[in-house]
This record gives structure tokens, sequence and C-alpha cells, in this order.
């Protein structure tokens, strides 16, 4: 076969024509069928028509030659920065480049990153006469698993491996077509996302990347500018892709601002880039099509989140998830958040890779169990997607799968056992009930809005003993996952009895755990006799 003359870029996957002459105002370039998976495009691979290309804000079809063409978006900053990037379509898929992350996207910097103490992208030279976008064909079944970590967030190689062994090794197994990173990649050091990357490419599926506010240059003058280095390593910070049943939105909620005068911080807001870019590509997506839209901080917390709100709301299915509050939470938004349907939109904040940023007593392999301060283990989600449904699963690192609560007992006041349950993944839909011994009468439990006491007790107990040995676990706060209620013990106490836990989920799945209730140090007089 006979190469047209292209380059792969180290940008993108994207191939370049150089021009001898003007650089164009307008990038233009070709979406192809990569028959042979190489990457550029040889003699006789066709173009492909009707493929969505994007300049981060506006979104283009490609034409019956697979040929597309976008401006170069207007830039504040007075540089030329762009980045171009295809939506990858249902049935078809980018190339993997360096740690299976895909490589969808070019990145167009004239003169290069401005210098920040992380470095960004390199100097790309003039926009190229041609930027193409190689497809390969694969299949998509009607059925879609997706592993989701909230916040890896390492501070440095010591706990990319901890994350390596404690998390990511449990994952190998895990059978599904990706994995998606919710944001705080890291933990301010940039440095280590290749690190992060590869440590998570272990897994063995491709990653896509969300941005987080631990993920951005401190250190830059603007917003847009505060994600050089998170752009240079994973691409751009918004997006979208279709994968089997489901449509994908990736969005930048964390604003980077910069007053005349005082600190510099973050404010939970999407920019109006990213709120251009998703109408118009979600104008391109069927209204029956399930809607998955990823950020990271938690969707009632962002200040103009009803815009989005209102864009998902033109669809018959849609799902959102974050994760930046080292919990596991489940939000039911209303019309008090600005949803507009009568059914509230569920918005899943999700328990983090990391835990209580990887404080904790170090187990015996030196690993910092590092529980989170609503009392749930740190681990992933797994998510399945069909046609308009989705359910997800909760995986605690270093537990069996079927293990997805924690039973506590507490006093016995008057003949009756305080009991709480915390169910890691519930939610107000679910129905928790408990008994004492296998022939007891079933008690339904009642949700309520407190700390779990075994993690107030955890917290007390180390500091106790910790002497700067580990880092100091965060206070407790109030779990949205707890669940309490109180058992008649038997008029007579023969020993040791067990309490039986029967959670019935939002799917109607019914979850189980038995534990041996502690000989109390002090019963009730009625019930020594």
């Amino acid at each position: 076969m006979r190469a047209l003359p292209v380059l792969a870029l180290a940008a993108g996957f994207a191939s370049q024509i150089s021009s001898p002459f003007a650089p164009p105002q307008d990038a233009c370039g070709v979406v192809f069928n990569d028959l042979n998976s190489n990457g550029i495009r040889d003699y006789g691979e066709p173009g492909l028509a009707d493929i969505r290309v994007s300049n981060g804000r506006q979104v283009v079809l490609s034409d019956e030659s697979g040929k597309w063409c976008l401006p170069l978006p207007a830039n504040d900053e007075q540089r030329q920065d762009a980045e171009f990037f295809v939506i990858k379509p249902q049935g078809w898929m980018p190339p993997l480049g360096e740690h299976l992350l895909p490589k969808y996207f070019y990145l167009h910097r004239p003169e290069g990153s401005p210098k920040t103490r992380y470095a960004g992208s390199k100097e790309t030279g003039p926009l190229p006469l041609s930027i193409d976008f190689p497809l390969h064909k694969q299949v998509e079944g009607d059925e879609l698993r997706v592993l989701i970590y909230g916040d890896p967030q390492p501070r440095n190689l010591q706990e990319v491996a901890w994350m390596g062994e404690d998390v990511v090794e449990e994952c190998r197994s895990f059978d599904g077509s990706f994995g998606l990173a919710l944001g705080d990649i890291a933990f301010d050091n940039l440095a280590i996302f290749p690190e992060i990357a590869s440590t998570l490419a272990e897994t063995g599926i491709p990653w896509w990347m969300v941005l987080g506010n631990h993920d951005i240059n401190y250190d830059a003058p603007t917003d847009k500018l505060a994600n050089e280095t998170f752009i240079a390593n994973f691409g751009p910070a918004n997006y979208a892709f279709d994968w089997g049943p489901a449509h994908f939105l990736i969005l930048d909620n964390v604003e980077w601002v910069v007053p005349a005068e005082g600190k510099a911080n973050y404010q939970a807001r999407f920019s109006e880039d990213a709120l251009e870019f998703a109408r118009n590509e979600l104008a391109l997506v069927p209204k029956d099509r399930l809607v998955v839209a990823a950020m990271h901080i938690p969707l009632k917390g962002v200040q103009n989140g009803k815009v989005l709100l209102d864009l998902l709301a033109q669809f018959d299915y849609s799902v959102s998830v974050s994760g930046h509050t080292h919990t596991q939470r489940v939000d039911e938004l209303g019309a008090q958040h600005g949803w507009n349907k009568a059914e509230a939109h569920t918005h899943v904040v999700h328990v983090t890779a990391c835990g209580s940023w990887w404080s904790g007593e170090p187990d015996q392999r030196g690993i910092p169990h590092s529980t989170m301060r609503d009392g749930a283990p740190k681990g992933w989600l797994e998510w399945t997607f069909t046609q308009g449904k989705w359910k997800f699963d909760f995986r605690a690192a270093g537990e069996d799968a079927s293990t997805q609560m924690h039973t506590i007992t507490g006093d016995i006041v008057d003949g009756n056992l305080e009991v709480w349950v915390n169910v890691w993944n519930g939610d107000p839909r679910n129905k928790v009930e408990a008994r004492l011994n296998s022939a007891g009468d079933w008690i339904e439990l009642k949700r309520v809005l407190a700390p779990d006491p075994s993690y107030v007790a955890l917290v007390a107990a180390e500091e106790s003993r910790r002497e700067d040995k580990w880092r100091k676990l965060p206070k407790p706060i109030n779990s949205t996952h707890l669940w309490h209620g109180q058992l008649r013990m038997a008029d007579r106490w023969n020993g040791p009895m067990q309490v039986y836990v029967r959670v019935t989920d939002r799917w109607g799945r019914i979850h189980t755990e038995r534990g041996v209730t502690p000989l109390p140090a002090k019963l009730p007089a009625a019930l020594n006799q």
C-alpha cells in the first residue's frame, strides 16, 4: 500500500499534513476508517461520514468523504491555542496511546503552553493543513460495564504504589469495557500523572479522565490556562463519546479564579465554553439515548448546575456522576435543585479510590485503611448500562464483592439492643431490615443522618496511639447511608446472639449480612436472672 504523507503527532493521535504556504485560519481534516489500525491514513482507507468533531465549543458532522472544518475558537488570552477532537461514535474506537489512554484529539499550541511549575504542551507550530482522526470498528453490545473511580489522588509515588496494590490489583479481573476516573487524578503533584496512568492501565482497559480541583496548575493566571498539564497528559477537559447503549458527556466544573488582589482559588462552576460545548454536542444526540454526565464536583453544589440539568431534561434517560467529597452518596435532584421533570434526576457521588486521602493506620502491608469519613471503606463502583437503564455495585477494597455493609451494635436499654447498619451504597430508596437470630421477626430500620458510630470510635482509638506515625483520619460527618433501630432481646440471655440484616436496594436486589452481637459489659438485671 502507498501511505499518504502524514505524521502521527504526540499532541494527540491525529495525523497532520504540513503546508509550505501560510497556515490556514480554519482547522480541517478527515475522519477515516483505519482499516489496519496503524493510526495513519493509508491509500484506500475511506473517510467516515456523519462523525461529530469539535473545537471544544462548536460541533460539526463530517461530510460524505469524512471531511470536517472548524474555526479556531476565540481566546481571551490573545493566544491561538485550541483542541480539536473527534466524538467517538457507537461501534467505533480511536487508537489507544501510552497507558491505554484514548487518542481522539489534536492539541494546537503554536507557542507551547505558558510556563508553569508543571509542564504543559510543547510547541506545535502553525495549524496543520489537515488534521485526520483514525477510527476502527469494535464490537459493542447492548450491555455496557464500566469501572468508575472517585478521586485516586496520590500525593507521591508511594501512594501510587498503594493504589496499585490495594485497588487496581483487584480490578485486573474486571470484565468491562473501560474505566472512568472522576477527577483529582493526583493530589497537586501533577508530575506523577504518567505514573498514575501507567498504574491504572494495569487493569487492562482504556481509561477516560475527568479534571478535578487538585489536577490544575495553581500558578496559572486564568481559568483557561489552569488545565494545561492535565490536557497535555490526558486531552481536553470537556469532551464526549458514545459506547454501546450510553452517551457520555465529560465536563470540567472546576473554575480557577484569580482575583486582582488576594489568593487565587477554585469554585464549582461550568465555564461558558463547557456549557456551549454541551449544548452543541447534545443537540446531535437522539433524545431516547441514555446520557451519562460526568464531572468532579457534585452537581447540586455547582453554581450554574441548573443549566446542565435543563440540557439533560431534554432526554428520556439520564444520570450524572461525580467524586470530590470522599464519601459515597446518592443525590435525588428535584425542583428545588432546578430539575424540571416529575421523576428526580439521580446524581451519584462516588466512593474514592484513595478513601480519606490515604490516611489512617497502615495494615500489615503498610497501606493505610483510609476509611472514608461517612464510615464506608475506600473502593470503587462497577456500573452496568443497558438501553435507558443503569445500576451500580459498590466494591470495597480488600473485601469480597458480596460484602456491601457493616453492622454496629450498641447498648441494651430496657431489653432493646441498639443496631446501626451502614449500607455503603445505600440511598433513600433502600429498605433495611434486621432481626435477632434466624427465627426472629424482621424489623424495618429507619434511615438517619448521623455519624457512623464505628467510625467515631475508630477515629478516637487511632488518635490515642497515632503519635504522628500515620496521617490522621478526618473528622466524622453525617452518613447518608446509615440505618438505625432497636431489636428486642429474648427474655433470658442465653449467650451470644446473631444480628441478621437484609437490604433491598433500589433495583429490588437483596443483600444480607450476619454478625455476632458482642456480649455487653453490663446486662440489664432482668436478662441475667
